[in-house]
């Protein structure tokens, strides 16, 4: 009996996730938080992703390092703004009402509280400002990106496991979450498991990254029509996600407002994914990176047309159909000063003889 109860005991422990006991890691006088760790790693993986999405339509990498210098800030800064607004007269109103002040509350990242609709929007602004003064092709550029942000929206939802929040209701599943006595809210004092909201999430966003690079392999979508999906996608797991959720949150009525922006969110996404048509014409070729045909006086690749069998490839096997390869060494028209581009051998003549250099 006392095996058997011993046994029983054991199963009820395993059936259930643990939550780690801390949020942070003491080196010495150095401090890691695995909530910024874990938003680290994701930008990490996401730059990694854009830039080989990249190089495959003709683009020189560097620009996805350079875009991330710029839009990874202003996301961050967006999603701060974005919780501290919706959860202020929750967090930040100041004591006795609140446990924060908005100062310094408003800066402590580290203690969670990142907004990823306020992030989205305001990476989407610095983007298109940077495409512009850069000469990037947008659409090209939402397409090479749009699988890698969430990517680091997967990998960053763990840092809510460290911090311990932002769990759902209560559960009896045995993939019910474990949440310390201290980080229950008061009417759930009593319940020891919760749904893992943040592992939903982190799963949901796997799939959409899925989703995105399929349809991008299948090569029939219009430019610029792979972030729609994403956008759509995202906003469709959070919607039933937050349903889940058990802490209190800004409400519009009887509705959380993050529940009825995701329901907005669907709704902007489906209109941008068929405003003037969703799908490449037969024969369309798929755009250059860079809006003015050159990179730094260097031709981009000749664009194939999509019936022509020929896709391009990411190097991680993502891709679809639109360019014969990245690199200048694909090009074959002339420079402006009529230098043959390094790396295609000149054309020859009748008989063999080369032609020779200077315009045709």
């Amino acid at each position: 009996m006392l095996i058997a109860a011993s046994s029983s005991s054991s199963a009820a422990i395993l059936a259930s996730l643990p939550s780690p006991s801390s949020g942070q890691l003491d080196l010495g006088p150095f401090t890691i938080h695995y909530y910024g760790a874990a938003i680290a790693l994701g930008v990490l993986a996401a730059v990694w992703l854009a830039r080989k999405r990249w190089r495959a339509r003709g683009g020189d990498p560097d620009d996805i390092s350079n875009l991330a210098l710029i839009c990874v800030p202003a996301g961050l800064i967006g999603t701060r703004i974005y919780h501290v607004i919706t959860d202020y007269q929750k967090l930040y109103c100041g004591p006795p009402n609140c446990p924060k002040s908005l100062w310094p509350g408003a800066f402590e990242i580290w203690d969670g509280g990142l907004g990823i609709p306020g992030g989205i929007a305001a990476g989407v602004i610095a983007g298109l400002i940077f495409a512009r003064v850069k000469g990037l092709n947008t659409k090209v550029g939402f397409d090479a990106v749009a699988p890698a942000i969430p990517l680091a929206q997967a990998i960053g939802r763990w840092g809510n496991w460290f911090n311990q929040e932002l769990f759902g209701r209560p559960t009896s599943l045995p993939w019910g979450l474990e949440i310390d006595p201290v980080h229950r809210p008061e009417r759930y004092a009593d319940s020891p498991t919760f749904h893992p909201t943040f592992l939903y999430e982190s799963l949901w966003n796997l799939g959409v990254v899925a989703v995105v690079i399929a349809l991008d392999r299948r090569g029939r979508l219009k430019p610029g029509k792979l972030f729609p999906v994403y956008v759509g996608g995202y906003f469709l797991g959070r919607m039933w996600v937050e349903e889940m959720r058990s802490d209190n949150a800004a409400m519009v009525g009887p509705f959380r407002w993050n529940f009825l922006l995701s329901v907005i969110m669907i709704v902007v996404a489906l209109i941008w994914f068929f405003w003037r048509g969703a799908f490449r014409a037969e024969g369309e070729p798929y755009p250059a990176p860079y809006l003015d045909g050159h990179r730094f006086g260097g031709p981009d690749p000749t664009p194939v047309p999509s019936d022509s069998g020929e896709h391009f490839d990411d190097g991680v096997g993502h891709g679809g159909p639109g360019l014969e390869g990245p690199g200048p060494e694909r090009a074959t028209p002339e420079t402006d000063d009529g230098e043959v581009p390094v790396g295609v051998e000149p054309p020859e003549g009748p008989g063999g003889a080369e032609v020779p250099d200077g315009p045709a």
